[in-house]
Parts: C-alpha cells; structure tokens; sequence
C-alpha cells in the first residue's frame, strides 16, 4: 500500500506546486535557446523555477496573455545611477544598469555606497577618469560623471590634461588594478575626456586589462586631436587590442564614428575574423549628451545652434556657450543622420545601450528613459528594420555575455531559463514606445508592463512600485594572467 501511494505521489502534476510567482500564458521569447512561443513562467526565490505548457499554481498569478515576456535588459552604458534616473530605467524594461564606460573609483566603496538604494542590479568598471582625477589633484571622486561640476570649479582642468609619465602612470595604474580587484567589471577610458592622455598611457591601460582578461570600455578620443579623421582614433583602440591581444569593446558607434560608421564596422568584424574579442554598441537616437564644460568643449569649433541646453530646451549661441560652459551642465548634441542611425539599430552585432545621462530635476536626454521602448517600438514594429528576436538579444544575452567569463552573476542574466534570474520584463509588443523627448525628457516608456529585479516586481501595471530597491552589485572575480 505504502508503495502505491509514493508512485502516486510521484506522478503529481507539476501545477501541484506553488510558486510564489506565476507568470501565465505569455509570449515567452528566450534569445539563447530561440523558444518563442506561449508558456507559463514560475519564479520562486528570485530565480526561474519552471517554464511550462501546463497550468503553474502561484501565490500571485499574473496574466501575461497577449504580453511578451523576455529576460530584462542589460545597459552596459548607464551614467544615471542615482534613485531617480534609475526609475526611468526600470520602466524601460532594465534590469541590470552598468557604468563601464567612465567607471568608478575606488570600487569597493561607490558598490557598497549604493546598497539599498537602486532598483536594478549595478556594477562598474575600475575607472580612468576617476584614477586620473585622483593621480592629479588628491581627490577621491567615486563616480567622475556626478563630480564633474564641483571638480571643474575646484581643480580646473589640469586632470584632463596633464602628462602622465613613469612614476605618475604607474601610480595610475595601480589604482585601476585595486579597482579591478575591488570587482570592477574592466577598465572604463572615456580617452575623448583626457586629451592629455597620450598613446602610451592608453597601451598601458590595455596591458593592464590583457593581463586580468577583462575588456576595455572606451570612449575613443576626439577626432581632431588625430587629424580630424573620424577613423583614426578607433584605429588607436583597435591597434592596442591588436598588440595587446586585450578585449575591447568600444561605446556607442553612432555618436564617435558617424558617418564613417559603415567603414568602422568593416574594421570591427575583420578585427574579429582575425580572432579579437571586440564589441560594440549604439543608442537609437541622432543626438548625443554630455557636460558642457568637459574637455569635449575646448576650443569648440562646430555649429553652436546643434547644442540644446537641457534646462531651458534653447539652441546655443557664441554667447550662451561662453556663459553655460562657465556655469557647467549637460547639453544636447543634436545633428546626426537617421538613415544612418536606422542602419547602426538594425545591425545585429551592435548591442543596445543607453549612454542614459543623470536626471537634474526633470532635464536629461531622452535616451535616459527611452532607449528600449524606442527600439521595439519605432525600429522593430514601425520600421521593421530588425526582427524582435534579434533586438532582443542585443539587450540580454549579447551584454550578458560580454560580462559573464570574469562576472559569474551575468551567466545566470540575459536569459529566460529555469535556474536563470528572474529579472525579467513583461512588455506589450504592439504598443511599446519611448514617451521621453527632447523637450520633456522625463516621461516614462509606454508599453512596458511588469518588470521584476530578482523576482520582485519593481514595475507592476505600468506603474513604478514603491519602497522596492532588490538591485544587487554585479562584480567581477578576477586574478593576474
């Protein structure tokens, strides 16, 4: 008797069961396995727990019909990393939200500043500005991108340009080693913002990251400090990948090669037929963002009504450039080609990326709260530039993986799968679209409906859930080739 009721026991239904999340009958789309189809989805204990054509019992059942649900996106490129950009993020179906291209320093200290505090998962390179911020003027900075104001008015601009040589370079790059041991997720170079950066300082910085096999993040300098040629400051960064044998992966494309974009892919993918690890990545806008006082802005020679002011939506003249530059704050860039920007969107090894900016009250740049929506909305359901499936994995799996060798957290993020993370987003396909604009950035994504960070919901309804911060620090785990 006793054995009958065990082989009874055993052949329960699944749906016995219950999980403390079911997510029921969505469109279940997965980049890496290629499933695309209805299924129910159990999360339990902030993982994936069963996926499955049968009916899942849950404490909370959750109707997904109608909906796609997908792994949450992963933003390798996100300055905003406060509590009120963040919620723009996470209403754009983030997940995970990363500052590699400036980084951070020291590491330990700006991860453990953002315990309890962030709604998504987080983490940073070891960052370069930062180290030469400190190398150069004695003050620790954390995160250069909030600092930069305060720093300009403080130190001028002698980190941006001063020469860094024998003992000063190795000082420097001891403190972005500490940096990658503190769990920095690479080294973070945005070259464009220290001209006085020369050629063998930023070898020097490959050397460091071939030698823990992490990526550079770059931001490759401007091009007239090489001739004017848009080309040749990627042919910097891809020459010390090539002598290096380092990992690169060089942010938004769009705004650093322009119109020479279709020629840089060229260069990229026969970098990589070669066997080079490089990447890249584009946000789907045509213009760009950054503080007007940078060293982007020494004698600026372009077009001063390209320039917005965020804080007032005008187009700059000579006069109310001298005066911002002077006070210090983000300005738009306006300019560029979107038959070209429609191309870089539908490349399908161009990953997604924001490069969202801080909010100051309500002025930031759009891309801070639209950039995935805009992309499932206007370049996948209008254009039809690109499949869902591949924007998709431009999102998740793509960044997941450019992490995952030396960040053990990302190799269970990017997918939906059982054992996997349940960070997830659940989002209406034929009405997902950015909301934010130019002129009133701080609008949150239509479409995105339910968003959940380790399997709590941070966005439920389209609406933001309050008083939930489930965002863990992702780090890396690394040791000297």
């Amino acid at each position: 008797m006793i054995r009958y009721l065990l082989v009874y026991l055993l052949l329960l239904p699944l749906a016995a069961h219950s999980y403390e999340v079911v997510l029921q009958g969505g469109r279940v789309m997965d980049p890496e396995t290629g499933l695309d189809a209805v299924r129910n989805v159990a999360i339990d204990d902030g993982r994936i727990a069963a996926i499955s054509e049968a009916a899942l019992e849950g404490d909370a059942v959750v109707d997904a019909a109608g909906m796609v649900v997908a792994p949450g996106f992963i933003d390798l490129h996100a300055h905003g990393l406060d509590p009120r950009s963040n919620a723009f993020q996470a209403a754009d179906g983030v997940t995970t939200a990363l500052e590699l291209e400036q980084g951070v320093l020291p590491v330990a200290a700006w991860l453990e500043g953002q315990r309890g505090k962030l709604i998504t998962h987080y983490g940073a390179a070891s960052g370069h500005l930062a180290a030469r911020i400190q190398q150069t003027t004695g003050i620790e900075v954390g995160n250069p991108v909030y600092a930069q104001a305060s720093l300009q008015a403080d130190a001028g601009d002698s980190y941006a340009n001063a020469h860094l040589a024998g003992e000063s370079l190795d000082a420097l790059l001891g403190r972005l080693e500490q940096g990658l041991l503190e769990g920095g997720l690479g080294i973070g170079s945005g070259i464009t913002y220290m001209p006085g950066a020369d050629h063998a300082e930023i070898l020097a910085l490959f050397k460091l990251a071939a030698r823990y096999e992490v990526p550079m993040f770059t931001h490759i300098r401007q091009a007239r400090h090489m001739g004017g040629d848009l080309l040749a400051p990627l042919q910097e960064v891809l020459a010390d990948a090539a002598a290096t044998g380092a990992s690169l992966h060089v942010v938004h494309i769009n705004s650093s090669l322009d119109e020479s974009v279709r020629t840089a892919m060229d260069m990229i993918r026969g970098m990589r037929a070669q066997g080079l690890d490089i990447t890249t990545e584009s946000y789907p806008y045509t213009a760009g963002s950054t503080r007007l006082e940078s060293a982007l802005f020494e004698n600026y020679e372009g077009d001063y009504g390209q320039l917005q002011w965020t804080e007032t939506g005008e187009r700059l003249t000579r006069e109310t450039f001298d005066e911002y530059r002077a006070r210090g704050g983000w300005v738009i860039i306006h300019g560029r080609n979107e038959d070209t920007n429609r191309w870089i969107v539908a490349q399908p090894d161009i990953m997604v990326a924001s490069d969202g900016v801080p909010y100051i009250g309500d002025f930031s740049h759009p891309r801070s709260a639209g950039t995935y929506a805009r992309v499932l909305g206007k370049y996948v359901r209008e254009d039809h530039a690109l499949p869902l499936m591949t924007a998709l994995k431009k999102m998740t799996l793509d960044p997941a993986r450019r992490l995952e060798a030396f960040a053990p957290a990302m190799r269970r993020k990017g997918r939906l799968q059982v054992g996997m993370d349940a960070d997830i987003v659940v989002f209406d396909a034929d009405s997902v679209i950015d909301q934010a604009t130019y002129t009133l950035p701080a609008r949150r994504s239509a479409g995105i409906r339910d968003v959940l960070v380790s399997g709590t919901f941070v966005v439920r309804g389209g609406e933001p859930v309050e008083g939930v911060f489930p965002g863990q620090p992702v780090r890396s785990e690394l040791a000297p080739r």
